[in-house]
């Protein structure tokens, strides 16, 4: 019998800060007394105006399609958000919603570019990115971002890229993953410009909008209207496993991306549409969550330097903090293995967000509550000690 193999384009990394979680839930369901800090998640629970919408619909009986861009009611009030956060007016026809802010990084993808495309990126990196491109063909093109630049990518860096071999599009997150960095409107607005010129198709990872912790938090959307905007319920908005996001299209891809959406996935699931809609709501209860990250992020920013930790990454936004392990350490893999094991507190290693130089570095999520982060800290204080 010939034997049948795997597709050449499923040959892809596993995501690492998912098999670090897996290891975290398997001690834990043994006993151990894990504190994860590997994945992006909130610990916080869905607003309770989106439990209450979506309980209100799901008491109807009937949870059907929706039409392949989604509700026109959470559409419109999208729409309403970019006027309100950005001053930025944007049509709800341009705005399609998705299964998650994964499947509007697809539909970008798709829309934009043939197989063989090249996608400028900035490495470090969320490591989905790179996946997913090779999955559908195209070549990701990782550019090394550092310490010495705040982990930013600029139009210098796009500019060099492009003229070593042409890239035919970029995607800038803000604030970024793992780094928590955010790009000043005014690199923004020069990358966007740079694109603009050179026919290269922009696309902008917002979904860690309204966790920007030292301002300059900025749309694409304010300097072009040929960026894809990708976007999200799941980060500031305690939604993830809803699987709910949204894309804003340039006016000449939103049919495009309609007509791929429509085999692709239907649509977004309705319940979590209708949550969704009524989550823009819940601001009070969410900017509370937010100040549990502020509170977070000022205690690693403190503590971190003191356990040896170093080149840490601007902890601006979002809620990670990217830094290289301490002296006399070889391997981040092996480090966090042995944290995971001795302190039971869970960590990412860097070679997740960046395959050249990424064993030097941990990411550590901080969406958890204060006094599990505190707690956390404590172990890995008591081991250094020790």
């Amino acid at each position: 019998m010939t034997e049948l193999f795997a597709s050449r384009r499923s040959d892809v990394l596993p995501f690492r800060a998912m098999d670090v979680l897996a290891e975290a839930n398997l001690m834990r369901a043994r006993g151990a007394p894990v504190i994860s800090l590997a994945v992006g998640q909130p610990e916080a629970p869905t607003p309770e105006k989106a439990i209450a919408a979506a309980n209100a619909h799901l008491a109807k009986g009937r949870i059907a399609y929706t039409d392949a861009p989604g509700l026109p009611a959470l559409r419109e009030r999208i729409a309403r958000h970019y006027g309100e956060a950005y001053g930025v007016e944007v049509p709800a026809s341009r705005i399609m919603v998705t299964t998650g802010s994964s499947a509007g990084f697809n539909l970008a993808f798709l829309a934009a570019f043939d197989a063989g495309a090249r996608i400028a990126l900035a490495s470090p990196g969320y490591p989905a990115y790179r996946n997913i491109l090779k999955v559908l063909g195209l070549e990701p093109v990782e550019i090394p971002v550092d310490v010495s630049t705040g982990y930013l990518l600029t139009a210098e860096h796009l500019d060099e890229a492009h003229r070593h071999k042409p890239i035919d599009g970029v995607l800038v997150a803000s604030p970024a993953n793992p780094t928590g960095t955010v790009t000043p409107p005014a690199e923004l607005e020069r990358l966007i410009a740079f694109c603009d010129r050179n026919g290269i198709r922009f696309i902008s990872d917002e979904i860690y909008h309204r966790l920007a912790y030292s301002g300059g938090e900025a749309t694409a959307l304010a300097f072009s209207d040929r960026p894809f905007v990708v976007n999200s319920f799941s980060k500031y908005y305690c939604m993830t496993g809803w699987r709910i996001g949204w894309i804003v299209l340039p006016p000449e891809m939103v049919r495009v991306a309609e007509r791929i959406g429509q085999s692709l996935y239907i649509s977004a699931p309705e319940l979590s549409q209708v949550a969704a809609t009524a989550v823009f709501d819940a601001t009070a209860e969410l900017d509370r969550v937010r100040e549990t990250y502020v509170r977070n992020r000022d205690l690693l920013m403190r503590e971190l330097p003191a356990l040896g930790f170093r080149d840490i990454a601007p902890i601006d936004g979002a809620f990670y903090a990217y830094a290289g392990i301490p002296d006399g350490e070889a391997s981040a893999s092996d480090f966090c293995r042995r944290i995971l094991a001795e302190c039971h507190v869970a960590m990412t290693p860097g070679i997740d967000f960046d395959l050249s130089r990424g064993e030097r570095f941990v990411r550590i999520s901080y969406a958890c509550g204060n006094a599990a982060l505190e707690e956390a800290v404590g172990r890995m204080q008591d081991h250094v000690a020790g």
